[in-house]
């Protein structure tokens, strides 16, 4: 068996018997869709005159995926090189690649498969998401997405050395960006200088590829552009992320 082969299928099994972690990956986008859901069920954006559902649902699933990818990572490499398995690990001929693709497929299955759940759940009657034709467009966004914020999970990772810093360093990144990005409201109700902050924000760019994909808001160059903005955000991070990495908290 490979080094990745066994890497990728010890961190799957740990994913399945960690239940509770499992179950509030997918649940907590789920909740802020029935509370946002509940609350602006039947209105339009005044600004757009579209519904609310169109706006709310992809930005929230876009911010659910990023934030399991950030957390996901970034709690594994803490726990590992606490535990000293990081430098176990290099002591092997394991290179560093192996261990982040090993976490990358991980990320991008539960990924897909959260963006399935919440599109279904979205679906429903009493949600009423209107998917598009051009729906398969999400899931290149999704991909570049996760590669995007894996990437900078790797950097809380990286640079957290407690569940508390990693819990407190992802969340001043993920939370203001989930407001800041359209995630919560639409971009339409935001001044213009609002707009301006956000273009620096790589979950604008995979909230505008999911949104223009799943509602067909938009023409097909901004989904584009969004691809093209995330695969520039994974070049940076991941570059940041590899050139930063510790195998150990003694180094």
């Amino acid at each position: 068996m490979s080094a990745y082969t066994a890497l990728t299928t010890a961190g799957y099994r740990a994913q399945v018997r960690d239940k509770a972690t499992l179950f509030f990956t997918f649940a907590f986008p789920l909740l802020f869709l029935v509370v946002f859901g509940l609350i602006f069920s039947g209105k339009d954006v005044e600004q757009s005159g579209r519904p609310y559902i169109s706006y709310i649902a992809p930005g929230v699933m876009s911010w659910g995926v990023a934030n399991a990818a950030v957390f996901g990572i970034a709690f594994t490499l803490m726990q590992w090189r606490r535990d000293d398995l990081l430098r176990l690990v290099r002591l092997t001929p394991t290179p560093l690649t192996t261990v982040l693709a090993s976490r990358y497929v991980l990320a991008l299955g539960v990924g897909v498969a959260q963006a399935a759940v919440f599109v279904g759940v979205a679906m429903l009657p009493g949600f009423g998401l209107a998917v598009d034709g051009r729906w398969p467009l999400l899931l290149p966004g999704l991909v570049l997405g996760i590669t995007a914020f894996l990437a900078i999970g790797v950097i809380v990772g990286t640079y957290a050395n407690t569940p508390e810093a990693v819990a407190a360093i992802a969340n001043c990144l993920m939370v203001p960006m989930a407001f800041l990005s359209g995630s919560f409201l639409p971009m339409d109700m935001m001044p213009g200088w609002l707009r301006s902050v956000s273009l620096v924000l790589p979950l604008r760019y995979l909230n505008d590829a999911a949104s223009g994909a799943l509602t067909g808001r938009g023409p097909l160059t901004d989904i584009w552009t969004g691809w093209a903005a995330l695969l520039g955000f994974a070049v940076l991070f991941g570059a940041i992320g590899l050139k930063t990495f510790r195998w150990s908290n003694r180094t």
